[in-house]
């Protein structure tokens, strides 16, 4: 099940990003709009959102390795995007260097990072967070 991440979660997500070498760096500023897939006790998925004036970031989706091949980032991912649907967002961008295979089979398609408007570029996963060689990428939502 897919929930809101509580503040008692912080610490648990950002073990599973240190584990999979995605950026903690703002993290913890943005828990509202955090979501994360329990089995029992454990955090095995998350995947965050930033939101700007000109769309909406997407983050840290991270599915502890025993655990993929589930589908748990499908749902994660698919949950985010309603989210950001659900708050008006037009688009959602994101920054990989790894599963840039993984997200056009949700309509994300890939661009340059002069196509993204500059409030997410302002970002700290624009600015310093992800590497200048990560592949940016967007899904139109209206």
């Amino acid at each position: 099940m897919i929930e809101s991440a509580t503040e008692r979660d912080l610490p648990a997500i950002r073990a599973l990003l240190v584990r999979l070498h995605l950026p903690l760096a703002g993290i913890d500023e943005h828990l509202p709009n955090i979501l994360v897939v329990r089995q029992g006790d454990q955090i095995v998925g998350t995947a965050a959102l930033e939101f700007f004036p000109d769309g909406a970031l997407l983050r840290s989706v991270a599915v502890e390795p025993q655990e993929q091949g589930r589908r748990l980032g499908h749902q994660l991912t698919n949950a985010a995007l309603g989210v950001a649907s659900e708050q008006k967002a037009d688009a959602v961008f994101l920054l990989t260097t790894t599963a840039e295979r993984f997200f056009p089979r949700f309509g994300f398609e890939r661009i340059t990072r002069d196509q993204v408007p500059r409030s997410v570029r302002n970002s700290v996963e624009f600015q310093s967070a992800c590497p200048a060689s990560a592949i940016v990428m967007r899904k139109q939502l209206r």
